[in-house]
């Protein structure tokens, strides 16, 4: 009897571990006991994933992913919190990573820190045929005002000397590379400027004027270009950003970057936005827009103006402390108006920088010529900074998407005013208001020019303060957003202002696996500490492509 009960013991046992070890579907990766925040249509929050093939295909409580799926690679998350792969709507991937081999000039708090960053920079490259810098702004100096090339002049008699402003709208150079460019006190051009001083160049070219000089530095090499996306990625994977939407590029920055996806060396995915070159867009009309797993090419970005620090940005009245300066359009709105048909008629969204009242006037105007309405385009407003009350309804009434950066608020509000007024203000870095149009914000950074940890503009856009959690209340409260919407920002609205939702922006079945886990939850941690939460892990398609030792 006890042999027969044996017996049936044994096939019953052997039974149900033939169920549990052969009824369950095999995944890549499986993740549970977690916090994810899935931002799908719901705003569900789940335990557990399974990955097979680069994509989510199970997603939900623990028991329910668990009792389905089984894998080698099993991670209990012990509780960590975790949200779809970030996406910085608009930055400069590319010119990011350049900049990591040029002399820093970022927060240098007088014109003498400059000199001197810059001196020091030489002096541990010594060979290089143009000293390059990036990050200065005059708006932290007592006085405020602009710097001059003397010092440059007496120690760089030889050298040409490029050093690019914070938002990359203003330069100083040296006489030696003014003479290369070519320019003297009677330069003129649309849509720049030569600052002059007792009727002489001092050295600082506004936009367009820039292009003379920055057009005679020799072209990085195939191996500079490699080395500066590969750090640009570096650093983009320990902030969690799995997505970089990169505003402003050549065809052959392009070209090298699916190459070196198609590598498997460049793995960060990328939202291309097209330089409007004559050639680039000959090649890239006949193509038409394209899109794969890691790249997408269906958009070209413009600039409208300047920047407000460098009084670039185009104003419909005066500036506050310029009271004879209304700023600049880069381009006529004749030149304007002939881009967007082009776009329009090619396929191609169009996605203007613009940071003035004026500037934003003329291009949503522009853009309602040829969206005639409510529309699936998806032409974007980059920064849409200063909006007149009277052009806000625009962004609703012809489906344009704004996209801006909260970090530019509370890095200006020390000094916007001063530019704007007390009143143009309020029409400034308006985000609540450009958010209730359309629902929707496309978030992002414009690194190098802001950070390019996102989670200083998660903080930025739900306090209005800045590192140092001031001003008391947040500067324009009135414009702050919710966690909720600031989380959908950087993530699904982000995708959806590049055609890119059915890809990525949330964690759901059919989606690339891209996904970051966070030491600390920012949906509830105080908002004062939102800006010392760390990355613990980033993912993309399933695969760990950055690991904090801590």
């Amino acid at each position: 009897m006890k042999k027969i009960l044996l017996l049936i013991y044994t096939l019953t046992a052997g039974l149900i571990f033939q169920s549990c070890g052969t009824g369950k579907e095999s995944a890549d990766l499986i993740v549970h006991n977690a916090t994810i925040y899935t931002v799908d249509g719901g705003f569900n929050i789940a335990q557990a994933f399974a990955i097979i093939d680069n994509r989510f295909v199970s997603v939900g409580s623990n028991n329910s992913v668990l009792s389905k799926f089984k894998s080698e690679q099993v991670i209990d998350m012990k509780g960590k919190t975790i949200y779809p792969g970030f996406i910085d709507a608009h930055a400069h991937f590319y010119r990011y990573g350049l900049g990591l081999h040029v002399a820093d000039l970022l927060g240098a708090e007088s014109e003498e820190e400059l000199i001197q960053r810059v001196k020091d920079h030489f002096d541990r490259n010594p060979d290089v045929s143009w000293i390059m810098g990036k990050g200065w702004d005059q708006n932290l100096w007592e006085g405020k005002e602009f710097p001059t090339k003397d010092a440059l002049d007496e120690l760089f008699p030889d050298t040409p000397v490029l050093l690019t402003r914070i938002d990359g709208h203003a330069a100083l150079v040296n006489q030696k590379a003014l003479n290369l460019g070519g320019i003297t006190a009677s330069t003129e051009m649309i849509g720049g400027k030569v600052i002059l001083k007792d009727g002489k160049p001092t050295g600082v070219l506004i936009d367009n004027a820039i292009k003379l000089v920055s057009s005679k530095v020799p072209d990085p090499s195939e191996d500079e270009s490699r080395n500066a996306l590969l750090g640009a990625q570096e650093n983009c994977f320990e902030v969690g950003l799995t997505t970089v939407v990169d505003a402003g590029l050549e065809r052959g920055v392009i070209e090298l970057i699916q190459k070196m996806q198609q590598e498997k060396a460049l793995k960060i995915r990328m939202y291309a936005m097209v330089n409007p070159s004559e050639d680039n867009m000959a090649h890239y009309f006949e193509s038409g827009p394209y899109q794969d797993d890691n790249i997408t090419i269906k958009s070209f970005k413009i600039y409208g103006d300047g920047a407000l620090g460098s009084r670039g940005a185009a104003l419909l009245r005066p500036y506050h402390d310029h009271s004879d300066h209304y700023g600049f359009l880069l381009k006529t709105p004749e030149e304007f108006d002939e881009l967007a048909m082009k776009m329009y008629e090619n396929g191609f969204q169009m996605n203007t920088h613009c940071i003035g009242d004026s500037a934003n006037r003329t291009l949503l105007d522009i853009y309602a010529k040829y969206l005639k309405g409510k529309n699936d385009l998806r032409w974007r407003i980059e920064h849409a900074q200063i909006v007149s009350k009277e052009d806000m309804p625009k962004f609703a009434q012809y489906s344009i998407i704004p996209s801006v950066q909260p970090t530019h608020a509370t890095s200006d509000m020390y000094w916007a005013e001063q530019r704007l007024g007390s009143f143009r203000i309020k029409t400034a870095y308006a985000y609540k208001d450009l958010l209730d149009q359309n629902e929707m914000l496309a978030l992002g950074s414009d690194f190098p020019v802001e950070h390019i940890n996102p989670l200083f503009g998660f903080h930025a856009a739900v306090a209005r303060m800045d590192a140092d959690n001031w001003p008391d209340g947040g500067f324009q409260p009135e414009n702050r957003i919710t966690r909720e919407q600031a989380l959908k920002g950087m993530t699904i609205w982000a995708a959806y202002a590049n055609f890119e939702e059915h890809l990525k922006g949330s964690i759901e079945p059919g989606k690339l696996a891209d996904f970051v886990v966070l030491e600390e939850d920012i949906m509830t941690v105080s908002r004062k500490d939102l800006r010392n939460i760390k990355v613990k892990n980033t993912f993309i398609g399933g695969e760990m492509v950055y690991s904090s030792s801590k």
